[in-house]
């Protein structure tokens, strides 16, 4: 296809980035750190670190990991919500020449086993209040270095007075036991006095093993490299560098870093531009959320369309001073018109709709950020970036017709670790990805993000694939069949419905619902449940999930 998208760009953005700029995103790091040197790196419930704390402060984490014998290669999980220990270890892993696998803390004690066995991770850091999962798995695995912290640990004597609040008052950190574990702050006391030696890294080497379920099936790593990543971030960077200063923009950060939307826009994008990052533990707070970013003169948020959404609907945020924003960035699900519209109106910037993926580190489209309006696109290709439509076949097809959005670029994944079948699935001979999704692109370049070709459900922003849902659900005994799809959902953009032949006449939904919670993270359990006599299947006895989407 050719590039009519470069005709489209924003003045200043080049149509290449030179991926050489940075040789690993410990390079990337440790520049910024040097050059940013007196800035606040990262703010937590009024608690910051500067970029050259942050530094040492990393090394010394990498200096603990190598204590422990953790080598090139090595993986290290991280379990964490957006605290100031997070960013510390992330970079700290890298230093080490270690593999980052980014653990969502609300996972079951299942999803978890599966994570860090399928990893081989040996090392985690994890908060105390997710302690009690690991606990349950840690003998099933090859961890056998562990980290726990705590969420006051780094916030100094008003770290007291919120791990007494979180532990005793709120009651948010059930019992738990493991061997041989280390609190954060020793660990980096151990790693000073041991010091850090420098791992020549490359863009060949591994970065990240980024958990997802991918374009079909059961959740897998993708393989990130230094290169995938330090391209995308300076893609990203070329992308919004024209209306943005460096060194004195502030971003705040609710989405989670473990994801990869926050992990490389925020955390590692907005590093390369040495800007203050405001991290919200917990965005479910909305109220505590609009009181954090009341206190700072924020310029840039990410975030997902659900949102926007809550803080629009709120008060006190709608009464905010926002004369000094300047990006809003909106991914991880489809954006709403009437949401974007809205935002428009209240903040005075427009929602500006980008497109990616885990495999593609993830940015791949962004809408130029001098739009004026919600146009319904999921933006251009970026810098080096290239998109084709395939037909079934694998042949492109036409601009505005629909056909499958396929991916080649410097941030495309190396493959899914371990699973040579599954990367084959979707890695082209030619370098593209299939990206599983269905869309356009328009006489301009712009593209538009029709329907997913698999049966995914997307709640807020993550992944939720129907056979994992139906694994869990027809664990229950009192099940004989089950089916799940996606349904709208005003707060979350899909919700998990599923379709169940009971085994049991006497089984309610909300005794399913129960089960499902033991085994799932919250965002994949059922919301709806419909009991039926049977499921339309096929004449080989395949169930079908369209008929069942058509039928509602």
């Amino acid at each position: 296809m050719d590039k009519v998208w470069l005709r489209s760009y924003p003045p200043g953005v080049p149509a290449e980035i030179d991926p050489a700029r940075f040789a690993s995103v410990a390079a990337l790091f440790a520049e910024s750190c040097e050059k940013f040197a007196e800035k606040t790196a990262y703010l937590s419930m009024g608690k910051g670190i500067g970029y050259r704390q942050l530094h040492a402060d990393a090394q010394a984490f990498a200096g603990w990991l190598q204590s422990r014998g953790v080598k090139k290669g090595d993986r290290v999980a991280l379990m964490m919500p957006n605290v100031l220990q997070y960013p510390v270890a992330l970079f700290g892993t890298l230093l080490a020449g270690a593999v980052v696998v980014n653990c969502n803390p609300l996972y079951t004690p299942r999803e978890l086993e599966h994570q860090l066995k399928d990893s081989g991770a040996t090392t985690i850091v994890i908060l105390e209040n997710f302690a009690h999962t690991l606990q349950a798995v840690l003998d099933k695995t090859a961890v056998r270095n562990v980290v726990v912290t705590s969420l006051g640990e780094m916030l100094g004597v008003k770290g007291l007075i919120v791990n007494f609040v979180v532990r005793h008052v709120k009651k948010l950190v059930p019992a738990w036991r493991l061997p041989q574990v280390i609190d954060f702050r020793r660990a980096l006391a151990e790693g000073r006095r041991q010091g850090f030696g420098a791992v020549p890294l490359g863009h060949d080497d591994l970065a990240f093993l980024q958990y997802t379920g991918g374009t079909t099936g059961i959740s897998k790593g993708a393989m990130l490299t230094h290169g995938n990543i330090c391209a995308n971030v300076l893609q990203a960077h070329a992308w919004i560098q024209g209306d943005l200063e460096e060194g004195k923009e502030v971003i705040v950060t609710a989405l989670p870093l473990y994801h990869i939307f926050a992990l490389t826009a925020n955390c590692l994008t907005f590093v390369l531009m040495g800007a203050r990052n405001v991290l919200i533990a917990n965005p479910r707070d909305i109220p505590h959320f609009v009181r954090e970013w009341a206190k700072h003169p924020v310029s840039v948020v990410t975030g997902v369309n659900t949102l926007f959404n809550a803080l629009l609907n709120n008060e006190a945020f709608r009464k905010l001073d926002f004369s000094t924003m300047k990006v809003t960035l909106g991914g991880g699900m489809a954006v709403l018109k009437a949401t974007a519209d809205r935002w428009r109106e209240v903040v005075g910037v427009p929602l500006i709709q980008a497109y990616g993926l885990t495999e593609t580190s993830p940015a791949a489209t962004i809408n130029p950020l001098n739009l004026t309006e919600f146009n319904g696109s999921i933006g251009l290709p970026i810098s080096s970036t290239e998109v084709s439509i395939r037909a079934d076949d694998g042949h492109e097809v036409p601009l505005g017709q629909v056909g499958e959005i396929c991916i080649r670029g410097p941030q495309v994944m190396k493959g899914y670790w371990q699973r040579p079948d599954e990367t084959a699935n979707v890695l082209l001979p030619d370098g593209f990805l299939r990206t599983g999704d269905l869309g356009y692109v328009d006489a301009n370049g712009f593209v538009y993000l029709v329907d997913r070709k698999k049966d995914m459900i997307l709640v807020s922003g993550f992944n939720v694939f129907p056979n994992e849902v139906e694994e869990a659900v027809a664990q229950h005994p009192g099940v004989l069949e089950a089916a799940a799809i996606g349904v709208p959902d005003e707060h979350s953009g899909e919700a998990v419905k599923i379709f169940v032949v009971r085994k049991d006449p006497n089984l309610t939904a909300e005794e399913l619902i129960a089960h499902c919670r033991q085994l799932l993270t919250g965002y994949k359990v059922p919301k709806h449940v419909e009991f039926r006599a049977d499921l339309p299947k096929t004449n080989v006895g395949k169930i079908l999930r369209r008929a069942l989407k058509e039928q509602g």
